[in-house]
């Protein structure tokens, strides 16, 4: 017949306190008074010598086989409890691993946001560079727009002529097509 978990732990439990008071000033006191009251019960007739030191002994040897019982019941305890704990601690350095590992990686990826941004930010310079050209050349037409318009009104041609004027703008309309060609090809 097997012992139940509920009576496994009371035994535990009283195994475990009885160690410990074992260990106390109060035991310690019991003890020496039950030693000399046994002494003194054969000084005082009660029992002859023999008969105390049979009880004596034999109470002294039950407690001796008991006590060893229970404190290697305390002692499987504590081991117990301690590999309970040294799994824990194992697990807690494993997580600890891998906390570290994903601190590195981390730094790895803040690394390559950097120089990222700093890519980001040398084409945005670039995009800057091609939008301020962009918009010398829009300049540029706007003026001839303004220059055939102010032709066509009427006024003085200056020292351009039509064809000339027309050449212009066809050069600064295939120059502004260059220029998104190669902002297309750098994205």
């Amino acid at each position: 017949m097997g012992i139940s978990d509920k009576q496994r732990a009371i035994m535990e439990k009283g195994a475990s306190n009885l160690s410990r008071w074992i260990g106390s000033t109060t035991s310690v006191t019991l003890h020496t008074l039950f030693f000399v009251i046994s002494f003194l019960m054969p000084v005082l007739g009660a029992v002859s010598f023999d008969r105390m030191l049979l009880v004596l002994t034999t109470v002294v040897s039950l407690e001796a086989i008991y006590l060893s019982i229970f404190i290697q019941m305390s002692i499987n305890m504590h081991n117990q409890k301690i590999d309970i704990i040294q799994e824990d601690i194992e697990e807690l350095g494993e997580d600890l691993e891998e906390i570290g590992e994903d601190i590195e990686e981390l730094g790895e990826d803040i690394e390559e946001i950097g120089e990222d941004i700093e890519e980001i930010q040398k084409d945005v310079d670039e995009i800057q560079e091609n939008v301020d050209e962009i918009q010398e050349n829009v300049d540029e037409i706007q003026e001839n727009v303004d220059e055939i318009q102010g032709e066509a009104s009427g006024e003085p041609r200056g020292e351009k002529n039509e064809s000339e004027l027309l050449l212009s703008i066809q050069a600064t309309l295939l120059h502004l097509q260059n220029e998104i060609d190669l902002l297309r090809a750098s994205r």
